[in-house]
């Protein structure tokens, strides 16, 4: 039968696991580091999905399609439950569970105690993208420090790090589990009001992780103030696999 059923472009898909995630009837699981439709079946053609997509990966069309089977997706969704006890419901690869107690890592963070206890070099509260006020006073002429919620359990020394200089402001926030577009405009009201000088981006290795440096150029976008985005890459077991900075300039 000719129906409308949904279209994934795999050169855009960077697999951060948000439109199967947005999915309810299962239809779209992360394979192999890309969104896949895993049965025409699954798939009832209503696009909750399409707004969920950060890159524009996703779009519906009409086309022979076999009928969404709403019992085939019951007994799908059944299964997931079941069998899922590795993966979170969105199959995102970066949510798969592992043991990392005795894997080495390449950081030279020293596993001794510290002879004087280590103070917080926090500057501002509170921290969470969505609660801080655009007019906050202390953002003024800031520089900013926008991290994902994990990266500081998982990089040890992260306030001598990113939080040593005074006129630094930290925010952080989910890309997979929040609002990515409120995010987005959250940041572009908060860079409009106070231009900073630098935003560095601490995201994880993770692919859906990616998801907040693309919402930070969508905000840095918006506003069109000159600055520099530094994006630093933090694996799994805390070591900074890669940095890069991106200068935006608009006049």
């Amino acid at each position: 039968m000719k129906r409308k059923i949904i279209k994934i472009d795999e050169e855009k898909c960077n697999g951060c696991g948000i439109c199967a995630r947005a999915c309810h009837e299962g239809a779209i699981q992360i394979v192999n580091g890309k969104a896949r439709l895993v049965s025409e079946s699954y798939c009832d053609g209503l696009g909750d999905c399409i707004g969920e997509c950060p890159q524009g990966a996703i779009t519906f069309e009409e086309r022979e399609a076999a009928p969404y089977d709403e019992e085939a997706v019951k007994l799908h969704l059944a299964s997931r439950v079941k069998d899922n006890t590795s993966l979170l419901s969105c199959g995102c690869p970066g949510s798969m569970a592992r043991d990392l107690r005795n894997v080495s890592s390449s950081s030279k963070i020293r596993n001794t105690i510290e002879k004087e206890p280590i103070s917080s070099r926090l500057g501002n509260w509170p921290v969470q993208i969505r609660l801080i006020p655009a007019h906050a006073s202390y953002l003024q002429n800031a520089n900013l420090v926008v991290a994902a919620d994990c990266t500081a359990y998982a990089f040890a020394d992260f306030h001598r790090h990113f939080l040593e200089k005074e006129d630094t402001v930290c925010l952080i926030g989910c890309p997979k589990l929040d609002d990515a577009q409120e995010y987005a405009e959250k940041m572009s009201q908060i860079i409009t009001e106070n231009t900073p000088p630098t935003i560095t981006v601490v995201h994880m290795e993770v692919p859906c992780c990616s998801g907040l440096i693309h919402l930070m150029g969508n905000a840095i976008e918006k506003a069109k103030v000159n600055l520099t985005l530094n994006v630093v890459k933090i694996g799994i077991r805390g070591d900074i696999l890669n940095r890069e900075s991106i200068k935006y300039i608009f006049s």
